[in-house]
């Protein structure tokens, strides 16, 4: 069990890739992120010494060093002391790498805010990709939906990571899709988020043989498609509806409904 004022690994890992995720504060030293140079889904790293320093209004919070001791043990009373609601992550990023979570490898990790770019109109991957982003990788990401021949010029001239088109890191690999390819560069793995990738892979690709739910997420998307002419509005619905999907991969899919209820064939 973990002490007052501390949250296990596991309980902080079923908190990322909701909408009640907290911020995720990295402490580490320098010297100590050398030596693990992989950071916890969605962390910030900003070193101890910079926590006194920090702007942002309160809210919830898990500070994470690499043993969960006086380092984050300070940074979270400094936090509390400013109106946060922060806990420490027990055992820290030692005990997260022990548990088998995944981590994103820090030289592969965007500086936060980066801006990615794909094309207009968005369907499937377009909505898919970033819900992963945001839920997984750097929740302050923006995203552009341009003209499909100015994605790269876009991406050029505005520092934007283009995804989701021919020829660039994060598109159609053999018969995956961008969903997938984003999964397997930040080693993003998970038993949820593979049974998330098949159904959005069978949608995005008309192979509605890979899962059943796949036909049901084509219809859905369309749907948004035509309901909201603002690409960004229709992200916005889009992420909400990828929020129910990762809900039912992480603890419904087992689920089902019948009618009268309880009825056994």
């Amino acid at each position: 069990m973990p002490q007052f004022g501390q949250i296990t690994p596991a309980q902080a890992f079923r908190l990322i890739g909701t909408p009640e995720a907290p911020v995720i504060f990295d402490v580490r030293t320098a010297e100590d992120v050398a030596a693990l140079p992989r950071m916890i889904p969605t962390s910030r790293h900003l070193p101890h010494t910079a926590i006194a320093a920090m702007t942002d209004l309160p809210g919830r919070a898990i500070v994470a060093c690499t043993k969960g001791k006086k380092l984050s043990e300070g940074a979270a009373a400094w936090l509390r002391s400013q109106g946060w609601q922060a806990e420490v992550l027990e055992g820290g990023t030692l005990a997260w790498e022990a548990t088998g979570l995944p981590m994103l490898l820090l030289a592969a990790l965007p500086a936060p805010g980066t801006p990615w770019v794909t094309r207009h109109r968005p369907k499937i991957d377009r909505i898919a990709c970033p819900w992963l982003i945001r839920r997984f990788i750097d929740p302050t990401a923006r995203f552009l939906y341009v003209a499909p021949a100015e994605v790269e010029p876009v991406a050029d001239r505005f520092g934007a990571i283009p995804y989701d088109i021919e020829n660039v890191t994060f598109s159609h690999r053999g018969e995956k899709c961008s969903f997938d390819a984003l999964l397997d560069d930040f080693g993003l793995h998970t038993e949820a988020l593979d049974r998330l990738a098949t159904v959005v892979r069978g949608a995005d690709t008309d192979r509605h043989d890979l899962a059943p739910q796949a036909a049901g997420l084509l219809a859905l998307s369309v749907g948004l498609s035509r309901l909201y002419r603002d690409d960004l509005a229709q992200l916005d619905a889009g992420i909400a509806l990828y929020d129910a999907l990762y809900r039912w991969a992480r603890d419904g899919h087992e689920e089902g409904h019948d009618w009268p209820a309880g009825r056994k064939e």
